[in-house]
């Protein structure tokens, strides 16, 4: 499992023109599934989200959690994050999670991440066309791979 966790000041998913989730500062974290991901892999990757200490202390140093700034998360469903691109110039996403995999791994995700932080998490909607608009802080942009633990 992927995350892409994007340190905001604000960040917004619309739908058909409709927003669906909205924060002010905190993380935007795309996250995608990739084909046999487990359970562990959602914790894990939630827990390190939670836990990533890349907000400001009182001496100006990345001290902080969200958790510890009682920041926002949005979550972004988002499979292009698997894509392979060695080959051509058309991305191949098939190491990407089918639907009956991702989505439940997805879920699993968003109530770890609820967990951790001890608070409702603001989500975009599975495989829909949506909208993502973001006023990145820092810019403060890390990439979380439960592949890559070590």
């Amino acid at each position: 499992m992927r995350g892409v966790i994007q340190r905001v000041n604000a960040a917004e998913v619309m739908i058909d023109g409709r927003t669906v989730g909205r924060i002010g500062p905190g993380l935007l974290v795309l996250v995608g599934v990739e084909e046999g991901d487990t359970l562990a892999d959602a914790d894990w990757v939630a827990e390190k989200t939670a836990r990533m200490r890349i907000f400001a202390d009182e001496a100006g140093k990345m001290n902080r959690s969200v958790v510890d700034i009682d920041g926002g998360l949005l979550v972004v469903s988002q499979f292009t994050l698997h894509a392979a691109t060695q080959k051509g110039n058309r991305p191949s996403f098939l190491r990407a999670a089918r639907p009956e995999e991702a989505v439940p791994l997805y879920e699993r995700f968003l109530a770890a991440l609820e967990r951790e932080a001890g608070r409702p998490v603001a989500r975009g909607v599975f495989a829909a066309d949506m909208e993502v608009s973001l006023v990145n802080d820092g810019p403060v942009t890390i990439l979380l791979d439960s592949r890559r633990r070590e």
